[in-house]
């Protein structure tokens, strides 16, 4: 049992509240940068260097492919660094990061910014915030992970207009400069005074006091040999991949049907409901099943993506984006409801690294599977109803529980 049960999580003046405070920082600039922001770097760098869209498209996948394999090992890390110190040392390499982006002359140093750009997401990705926050909280721990992961998406509505902004007025390299000074001096001190495991927990203590497996490795081992891990990880990375490829492929889909400024509008409202859906979720997932919740939030999605295939009315099609992005911050706020109630607390991180580095591979293929399919058929309605099929098989699996329930330290 976590040190969180013994306090009342439910007060303002719990110090896990803070914890969350520091990770929505965390979240927020990691995915406005290392996410939403390589958007504005394609314009930029293309712009500034004559660099094809190829080569910055190429760097984005090498970032993504090395941040799911580099995840795996962040029990490992926590264990032998400690939560702090992984935390500062992604925050310096995604600060450097940013800065080798406004300063870069040559397409090496492009590859190089977005390999560090991959060692942040392991110090300052999802895995860490969701394993320093199921450490502080029992009961809340729903709310706890909503409200830190609402971060990622408010870095997406507000730094990459900021950026845009800015480099419109002071250029992109000051820009990149500003903003990268602006994370170290809000996100630094934070992490230094509130980030820390309750007293006398840690990954290592957990492991201990629960009698759990003895090494990251063969938590690892154990995972790949446990059914209800892949229950959860193959659906969510499906439903993920089928959402990735929507989400990219939206603007393109609604352009020629309501418009260039209407497209934009359903995008917006889109991410406007994503945090509207994890706060909602957040007041009263704790007391649900998160595999229920999970497979209702696929065919919720599933339904949305059904109903805008068979209209062309701009007011339906925006409800449906809506409805679509009510669920799509949801997620990645399951897995770690799911790994704490069936894995346990002393192969979390294991199973939290292993899980995300699954999903990230499966999920990246999710624009290019749409895009192909897309051009074979010459519309985007086979494309999306295969989506639609997706996040039904996945609703399914996540539903199905083999055995019964069991904590992995038993296994």
């Amino acid at each position: 049992m976590i040190a969180a049960t013994r306090v009342d999580e439910s007060s303002l003046h719990y110090r896990g509240w803070r914890v969350v405070l520091a990770c929505f920082l965390m979240a927020f600039f990691m995915f406005g940068f290392g996410l939403y922001g390589q958007g504005v770097y394609l314009a930029e760098l293309q712009r500034a260097h004559g660099w094809s869209g190829t080569l910055v498209s190429a760097a984005s996948t090498f970032s993504f492919l090395l941040t799911s394999v580099l995840v795996i090992f962040t029990d490992d890390l926590l264990v032998r660094i400690g939560l702090r110190s992984l935390i500062l040392c992604g925050l310096v390499a995604l600060g450097a990061s940013t800065v080798l982006l406004a300063l870069m002359e040559t397409p090496w140093q492009l590859y190089l910014a977005y390999g560090l750009m991959s060692v942040g997401w392991t110090g300052m990705g999802t895995v860490v915030i969701a394993t320093v926050l199921n450490s502080w909280f029992e009961r809340r721990r729903g709310l706890a992970l909503s409200l830190a992961f609402n971060g990622a998406t408010c870095g997406g509505i507000v730094l990459v207009p900021l950026l845009l902004m800015l480099s419109d007025s002071v250029g992109f390299r000051s820009a990149m400069l500003a903003a990268t000074t602006a994370m170290m001096v809000l996100v630094v001190p934070v992490v230094v005074i509130f980030i820390g495991w309750p007293t006398g927990m840690s990954p290592a203590s957990e492991e201990r006091s629960s009698g759990g497996v003895a090494a990251p490795s063969h938590s690892r081992k154990t995972l790949l040999a446990n059914a209800a891990f892949w229950t959860m990880v193959l659906p969510i990375a499906v439903a993920v991949l089928a959402q990735m490829g929507f989400i990219i492929h939206q603007v393109s889909f609604l352009e020629p049907l309501v418009g260039r400024s209407a497209a934009g509008l359903a995008v917006t409202v889109m991410a406007a409901m994503a945090v509207v859906g994890r706060l909602s979720l957040g007041l009263f997932v704790d007391r649900l099943d998160p595999r229920l919740a999970c497979a209702a939030s696929m065919t919720s999605q599933a339904v949305a993506l059904f109903v805008l295939l068979q209209s062309t009315n701009p007011t339906m099609l925006l409800v449906c984006c809506a409805v679509y992005g009510f669920s799509i911050g949801n997620m990645i706020t399951f897995p770690p409801l799911i790994i704490q109630r069936e894995i346990g607390a002393s192969a979390f991180a294991a199973a939290m690294g292993l899980g995300t580095s699954i999903s990230g591979i499966v999920s990246a293929f999710g624009p290019g599977i749409v895009g192909l399919v897309r051009s074979f058929t010459g519309s985007y309605t086979m494309a999306f109803a295969m989506c639609v099929v997706l996040d039904l098989v996945a609703a399914g699996i996540v539903l199905w529980r083999p055995g019964s329930r069991r904590k992995l330290a038993a296994s």
